[in-house]
């Protein structure tokens, strides 16, 4: 393990945040032999101590500080306080995630040469292309050990996934398969093969999965350069009368204020905390929050367009047994406006347990349309929907003062209206979704509508020019040359596909960056 950093010494990057994004920046960085202090604002937990149970461990893992919420999406009716389903734990969502690895299509990184203008959507070409992202792309996908790439065979189906399979190819669909997954289908990188138990979302108990939690966390501390803090709730970041940041100061388990200085501080909180975090840091030199001069902090909040498709059948299905995420539909993640949209979205096989189930169904409806849905649980299958959202600039993060944390700090407001392409992309989804289930002898389908998101992007963008977000190419900020952002708040646009893996790619790169810029003592 790492010795402890002083909180005094300035020498030391500061990660704020161990997911997809920082906890890789910071075994990557470690790797480097960069001296690194980690801050994780909730507790640590490993396979061992993940729960095969819903609502147990939703409690222990979940993040459910309070947060307030508006706009015309359903959640803000019916999750007002519960914006995303993401994790407040070392390994971050990593812990949570199904595991889907896929890649941008070429056309993602260019969304606003590709769609052209979007009435009403604040589109955006990335500063990067796929061509570049290619090599980080297959470092990501070795050190998650993605199936289907590298030689590495893809995971079993189970029953959700064969009736999926046989509507898919029903309607004539070609690209389908158990998809891209970084969960072992062989023992691979010191993990043992799925052991198909079905709790993927509650945190892998085999560790089959990829994790932050028990991979690259763990393995940067072993080189004695990494120093987690787990219980670290980051209130602020400082900075000298140079603009340069010097330091973050965070309440520790105790609840003590304390101040970690630092040479280089990455902000990877994910797209809600991240921005509160930056706005929350305003000072007389920066009075509208740090690397905000564009005003773009906050900003373009994307979700995917979601919403899921379940479909109850005359015999059992059985969807829970085996990965939750069984398998991919991919022929309509392709841009092809003729559908009366832009972009696509993925169609991805998922389960929910009974107690979730009724949760996000339809929460207070118990009539007998709903109670009838629960009764024939055990004969239904379920899909997912995952497309690309359109960038709003009004779809933001902002502080809502009338409400603080339990540390006195302003909580972040996540505001949220669907865009009409948006609403056009889910309609689409949905007909197809029944259609697939139909083809195979649904006797009843049901789209539903989305629940708190899990893929919560943009609000920190990347670009090339500094009036249109608020970080570079590297995902440093444009206004402070030693303030990064490493997680899912940097992306420009969503793509269709399942955000981890490109979170990783870019976190593997972005260290690379980091390391070489303080090596030239540019940093």
């Amino acid at each position: 393990m790492a010795a402890p950093f002083d909180l005094n010494d300035d020498t030391v990057v500061v990660v704020i945040g161990t997911g997809a994004g920082g906890g890789v920046l910071a075994n990557e960085l470690a790797q480097k032999g960069v001296s690194v202090v980690a801050l994780e604002a909730g507790g640590r937990y490993l396979p061992d101590d993940y729960v095969n149970d819903e609502w147990e461990s939703f409690g222990q893992l979940a993040w459910v500080d309070p947060r307030t919420t508006s706009g015309d999406w359903r959640v803000a009716k019916d999750f007002s306080g519960l914006p995303a389903w993401i994790v407040k734990a070392v390994g971050g969502t990593t812990v949570h995630w199904a595991g889907a690895s896929i890649r941008f299509q070429p056309h993602e990184w260019k969304a606003k040469t590709s769609y052209g203008n979007v009435q009403g959507a604040n589109l955006l070409d990335w500063p990067l292309d796929a061509e570049e992202m290619d090599p980080w792309y297959t470092l990501a996908e070795t050190k998650l050990g993605v199936t289907r790439t590298g030689g590495r065979a893809g995971l079993p189906g189970n029953n959700n996934y064969l009736v999926f399979e046989k509507g898919a190819k029903a309607l004539g669909y070609k690209e389908v398969h158990t998809g891209r997954m970084a969960i072992n289908s062989a023992d691979y990188d010191e993990r043992i093969a799925c052991q198909q138990t079905g709790f993927c979302f509650q945190g892998c108990k085999w560790g089959a999965k990829w994790s932050a939690a028990y991979t690259d966390i763990p393995r940067g501390e072993a080189t004695g350069n990494l120093e987690v803090r787990d219980q670290a709730h980051v209130a602020r970041i400082l900075h000298d009368d140079a603009g340069k940041v010097t330091g973050v100061e965070y309440f520790d388990k105790d609840g003590n204020l304390q101040l970690q200085k630092a040479r280089v501080v990455c902000v990877a909180g994910n797209s809600f905390e991240s921005p509160r975090l930056l706005l929350n840091s305003a000072s007389s030199m920066f009075p509208d929050g740090l690397a905000n001069s564009s005003g773009q902090v906050g900003r373009n909040y994307m979700r995917h367009t979601t919403g899921s498709v379940y479909a109850i059948f005359d015999q059992p299905v059985k969807m829970w047994r085996g990965t939750t995420m069984a398998g991919i539909i991919q022929d309509e993640a392709r841009h092809d406006p003729s559908r009366g949209f832009v972009g696509g979205y993925e169609l991805e096989t998922l389960a929910l347990g009974l107690p979730f189930m009724a949760a996000f169904l339809d929460p207070g409806a118990w009539g007998r349309e709903f109670t009838s849905a629960l009764d024939g649980y055990e004969n239904m299958a379920g899909m997912w929907i995952v497309g690309e959202d359109m960038p709003q600039e009004t779809n933001r993060v902002t502080l809502n003062h009338d409400v603080k944390d339990s540390f006195g700090l302003p909580v972040a407001n996540v505001h949220f209206d669907d865009h009409p392409n948006d609403v056009a992309m889910r309609n689409h989804a949905y007909k197809q979704g029944m259609a697939i289930y139909d083809a195979v002898g649904a006797t009843r389908t049901f789209p539903t509508p989305p629940y708190p998101s899990t893929h919560n992007l943009g609000t920190n963008r990347m670009s090339d020019n500094p009036r249109d977000g608020v970080v570079n190419r590297w995902g440093q900020t444009h206004d402070i040359a030693n303030l990064f952002v490493s997680d899912g708040s940097q992306f420009t646009t969503g793509a269709a596909e399942n955000p981890t893996l490109t979170i990783v790619a870019l976190a593997i790169r972005q260290a690379d960056h980091i390391a070489r810029e303080m090596s030239a003592g540019n940093l």
